[in-house]
């Protein structure tokens, strides 16, 4: 068989290891107008973190920034504010993947399922996420997880009901795969060491398991993404460049295979190094302060625009 340079190109992404900064956020700039499938929502500020109560106006000010850009966002409990997340967004005309924070707290697990569900009950849900990553973190046991799947299931059983976890725990865990309508699998590159390069690769066999798992209901990559600073793991390293190439590749394959993506994050939260270290704090397509990371703005100079 001979090298067919395109074919590795159309399995690894686009050409885009030989661009500079520039010409990377060029690029950046086309895709990220195109517009993204869906969207992880960062709702925490600077010096908060969840457990806090978030306010209407921080959201109704984030969601102004992101609604551009993409058709669904994703929220990650029904507590504490992040129930009007889901609630805004519909005024924005934003569909929602609304999720209820399942932990080992009992009483705070039965306020997220009620939110979850009083939520979808009055049209705030377009698909209900019951849990996240908790398997993966060993929170409840598996028999917990069902019981409150099928609470949601019989309480909304118009919306679609589904679990969110890394991809290879619905291969594990068949019968948490049966309960889904939709399977929601976490797939990070990042986070098992694979170099940049070899990235789009490496995330399309990760989601290629999750079908096979799904065993023929939709797969919805619920969350992928690549940190912009931070220290490396194993052949993946956080950078500007890194972070650019990672969301081109996986727009442009969204797009091309019709893969329903929700991209991680929307804006960097400095509070999340106290899980994954200092790169937890730059997942953000915008940073803290909400300014875009890796947009190139444009200047007007007699009337023509260019780029800075």
């Amino acid at each position: 068989m001979s090298y067919r340079a395109n074919k590795l190109m159309s399995l690894s992404g686009g050409n885009l290891y030989d661009k500079t900064t520039k010409g990377l956020q060029n690029i950046y700039n086309r895709v990220l107008g195109k517009g993204m499938h869906g969207l992880c929502f960062s709702p925490y500020e600077e010096g908060q973190h969840p457990g806090n109560q978030i306010t209407e106006e921080q959201i109704r000010r984030r969601m102004k920034v992101i609604k551009p850009y993409t058709k669904w966002i994703r929220s990650f409990s029904c507590t504490d504010g992040n129930e009007l997340i889901p609630i805004i967004a519909k005024e924005y005309g934003i569909k929602t993947l609304v999720g209820a924070w399942l932990g080992d707290d009992a009483e705070i697990n039965k306020k997220e399922i009620w939110g979850l569900i009083k939520l979808a009950k009055e049209g705030y849900v377009d698909i209900a996420a019951v849990g996240n990553e908790v398997m993966y973190r060993g929170d409840l046991t598996e028999d917990e997880l069902l019981g409150f799947m099928y609470q949601v299931k019989d309480a909304i059983p118009n919306i679609p009901m589904g679990y969110v976890d890394a991809y290879y725990e619905f291969t594990q865990r068949p019968k948490i795969a049966e309960a889904c309508d939709v399977i929601l699998a976490n797939c990070y590159p990042y986070w098992e060491g694979c170099s940049n390069e070899y990235s789009l690769i490496y995330m399309k066999d990760m989601y290629n398991q999750a079908i096979k798992a799904a065993n023929g209901k939709k797969v919805i990559i619920s969350e992928t993404g690549w940190p912009s600073q931070g220290e490396g793991l194993q052949g993946a390293i956080p950078s500007f460049d890194n972070a650019i190439k990672y969301f081109i590749n996986t727009q442009q394959w969204s797009r091309d295979e019709d893969i329903d993506i929700f991209y991680f994050s929307s804006f960097d939260e400095s509070w999340k190094v106290g899980a994954e270290g200092d790169v937890g704090a730059f997942w953000g397509l915008w940073d803290k302060d909400e300014s875009p990371k890796f947009y190139r703005k444009p200047l007007m100079l007699q009337n023509k625009k260019i780029f800075v």
